[in-house]
C-alpha cells in the first residue's frame, strides 16, 4: 500500500494507492473521509488498483482560502497519478463529486457508482430534520463535539432508529472524521466553482454504465434522489440497502461489497480503450 501526499491546486492532498488492475476511486461522504472506505479498501483493491484519497478540508487534506471545484481537483490527482481511465465510487457528496466529474470529464470514466448521494443542484420541499436546529447552535456555541454528534444522529442513526439502535464503534469512528470537518468549516476554505449547467439538469448525458445504491433508513429526500437519477440516467441500475442509513458500506459492507464487486465486473473498461493503451 502506498500513502503519499500531493501538492496540487493550491493545496496538498492526502491519498493511499493499494492493488493492481483497472482504476478504481473511492471518494468519501462530507462527515468523513477517506477511512469510511476501510472495509473496502482491501477487499477491492484484491481485483483493482484502488484510490482513495482526502478532498480539501478533510482528514489529512489542508483548507486554503482559495477557489476550487472538487472534480477539477480529482482530476488533477488522476494526472498527478498518470491515471487516465477510472471506475468512479463515491457516497453522499462524493458521489455528487462523481456525478460532475463524469459530467465534466466523461472520457476517463469508465463506470460510476453513486451512494446515497444528490446531484447538484436537485432539491426538495422535505422539512429538515429536527436536529438542523440543535447543530447551528452547537456551531455557534463552538461546541464541536456536540455538533458533530447530532450530525450522527442524522446521517448515521437516520430518522427511524435512536442511537443505541447502532453500531457504536461506527457512530465513534463517524463522529471523529466529522469532527475534523466541523474544526476545518471554520477556516476559510475558499469559494467553489459549481459545475455549469448543475449536474441535475445534465444527467442525461452520462453514458457510463451507472450503480445508483440507496438506503431505506436514510432521509426521504436522499431516496428521492436516487429514483430521479435512475430515471435519468440512461444506462443505470438502482440497489437498495436495507437496514441502513446514509453509510451502508460501513453498517453491511460485506453486502455492499458484494453489490459493488458484481456491477463493476460486468462493466470492465471496453476492450477498445484497453487496446489504446497498449
Amino acid at each position: 500500500m502506498k500513502n503519499q501526499f500531493a501538492e496540487l491546486n493550491g493545496t496538498k492532498f492526502y491519498y493511499e494507492l493499494a492493488g493492481e488492475g483497472e482504476m478504481l476511486v473511492l471518494i468519501h461522504a462530507g462527515i468523513c473521509d477517506s477511512r469510511m472506505w476501510d472495509d473496502q479498501f482491501a477487499a477491492f483493491a484484491e481485483h483493482y488498483r484502488v484510490l482513495r484519497y482526502d478532498w480539501r478540508g478533510a482528514g489529512q487534506t489542508a483548507v486554503v482560502d482559495t477557489s476550487f471545484s472538487h472534480h477539477d481537483d480529482l482530476y488533477a490527482i488522476l494526472n498527478h497519478l498518470e491515471i487516465t481511465k477510472a471506475h468512479l465510487v463515491g457516497c453522499s457528496i462524493g458521489g455528487t463529486i462523481a456525478i460532475d466529474f463524469a459530467l465534466a470529464f466523461p472520457e476517463k470514466v469508465i463506470s460510476l457508482t453513486t451512494v446515497n448521494s444528490t446531484p447538484r443542484g436537485l432539491k426538495f420541499d422535505d422539512p429538515p430534520p429536527p436536529q438542523w436546529d440543535e447543530v447551528d447552535v452547537a456551531c455557534e456555541a463552538g461546541d464541536w463535539e456536540r455538533a458533530s454528534e447530532l450530525e450522527v444522529q442524522i446521517w448515521v442513526d437516520g430518522s427511524q432508529r435512536t442511537p443505541n439502535q447502532v453500531d457504536g464503534r461506527i457512530r465513534d469512528k463517524v463522529r471523529a472524521m466529522n469532527l475534523i470537518q466541523l474544526l476545518n468549516d471554520e477556516k476559510e476554505l475558499g469559494e467553489e466553482r459549481p459545475l455549469f449547467p448543475p449536474a441535475y439538469q445534465q444527467l442525461n448525458h452520462i453514458q457510463q454504465p451507472t450503480l445508483i445504491v440507496n438506503s431505506d433508513l436514510d432521509m426521504p429526500r436522499i431516496g428521492k434522489a436516487a429514483n430521479f437519477m435512475a430515471a435519468d440516467i440512461p444506462n443505470s441500475t438502482q440497489v437498495t440497502v436495507t437496514g441502513t442509513a446514509h453509510l451502508p458500506n460501513m453498517e453491511k459492507p460485506d453486502e455492499f461489497n458484494q453489490i459493488v464487486l458484481d456491477f463493476l465486473r460486468r462493466h470492465p473498461i471496453p476492450l477498445r480503450n484497453q487496446m489504446s493503451r497498449e
